[in-house]
């Protein structure tokens, strides 16, 4: 793997991440509005702190679904699992910096690895739909 292919899979991986986190901004914007509106502003950012890790996997899903797919698209048959897990892998890497320095709870840290096991899974399937393109 080039170190061109590199940066663009690990592109790609921040671009999920970005994305993910626009649907949870999303979510609290539909929330505080549409579902549960007029409470005090810190109502809403209690709550999100809440919903943002099943956002995060809700989202996410389906979002690393689309990365595997695409990368895998990309690439030449046999390198779409590889590119696909390496997206997973820069995502996973970049969330656990991020994770670390914001500190953690044992909740958080479980709610955490089912974010990762089924991201993993999901670019997974992905890149193996991709790949079984004609």
């Amino acid at each position: 793997m080039t170190l061109g292919r590199l940066s663009w899979l690990v592109g790609v991986a921040l671009l999920v991440m970005v994305v993910n986190v626009a649907a949870s901004i999303l979510y609290m914007v539909v929330y505080g509005h549409l579902i549960n509106p007029g409470h005090e502003e810190q109502y809403y950012h209690d709550h999100i702190q809440v919903a943002a890790p099943y956002c995060s996997i809700v989202a996410g899903i389906t979002l690393m679904f689309l990365a595997g797919w695409r990368v895998g698209r990309w690439w030449e048959r046999g390198f779409a699992v590889k590119a696909a897990l390496t997206v997973w892998l820069a995502y996973a890497v970049i969330d656990s910096a991020v994770l670390l320095a914001a500190g953690s709870t044992v909740k958080v840290a479980v709610l955490f690895a089912v974010s990762m096991l089924t991201k993993l899974a999901a670019v997974y399937l992905g890149a193996l739909v991709a790949g079984r393109r004609a």
